[in-house]
């Protein structure tokens, strides 16, 4: 069974055909909202949405480390993400969908380990390639199979939010050879890892990255939606062919 955490414009999944919903508690408090259990294509799947189901979360205030231990609880194959994203890289224009290869960290101050307090004896990680390549090649084929076209990489700069990004912020990123913008992306891949579960992301471009295309004095913030809808409906279609494989 495959867990898919959906973000900002993914509250739920509309093929998602609903059987039963969990309600846990875990040692790091409660996760952002109920486990939803059901089937997409005749596959069980486990959906929870990364800002609760009224996206009322903020991404610095996300308990990652409850949502990755539900999920690991239910034993889960896999965790999919699903992110939505400021394009920095030419090609990551508004309703872009990529797949990202690598990931650099720029937030601070979250519950980043399960590894901490209670005499724990300090546990490293390899970290060297921060997505499964195994579940990053079923994503891309299930893309290919459902002809949605993808980025096969990208390298994702995970910031702190809640707001966006300056023009000169980006410039940066993008000088450290990001190519994509979120806020949600660290520690949600690092607790993955650690909790042994195969974890990769399916990045939807929601706006050029402040300073590029469109955003180059400012981001319409009421574009984002319509943009977010379209792409995320490509997104749909690709799931149900992954969990259908």
């Amino acid at each position: 069974m495959l867990a898919i955490i959906g973000g900002s414009g993914l509250t739920q999944l509309s093929n998602l055909d609903v059987t039963r919903r969990l309600a846990v508690r875990t040692p790091y408090g409660e996760p952002s909202g109920a486990l939803t259990f059901g089937r997409i294509a005749g596959a069980d799947v486990v959906f929870l949405a990364r800002h609760g189901y009224g996206h009322t979360i903020p991404p610095h205030e996300v308990n990652y480390r409850a949502n990755i231990w539900a999920l690991r609880e239910q034993k889960v194959e896999g965790v999919v993400s699903v992110a939505s994203v400021g394009g920095i890289r030419a090609d990551m224009q508004p309703g872009a969908i990529a797949v990202p290869h690598q990931i650099i960290d720029y937030t601070w101050g979250r519950k980043n380990t399960f590894y901490d307090g209670g005499g724990q004896p300090v546990t490293h990680i390899d970290f060297t390639e921060p997505y499964s390549a195994q579940l990053r090649r079923r994503i891309l084929a299930a893309a290919h199979a459902s002809g949605e076209a993808v980025a096969e990489s990208a390298v994702y700069a995970a910031s702190q939010g809640p707001r966006l990004e300056t023009a000169a912020e980006i410039d940066r990123l993008e000088r450290d050879g990001a190519d994509v913008v979120g806020m949600t992306g660290m520690p949600e891949a690092a607790l993955a890892r650690e909790a042994g579960l195969e974890y990769a992301t399916i990045a939807v471009v929601a706006n050029y990255a402040a300073g590029r295309g469109t955003s180059l004095h400012g981001i319409r913030l009421e574009d984002i939606e319509q943009v977010l809808q379209q792409a995320l409906a490509r997104v749909r279609r690709v799931i149900e062919q992954l969990v259908a494989a």
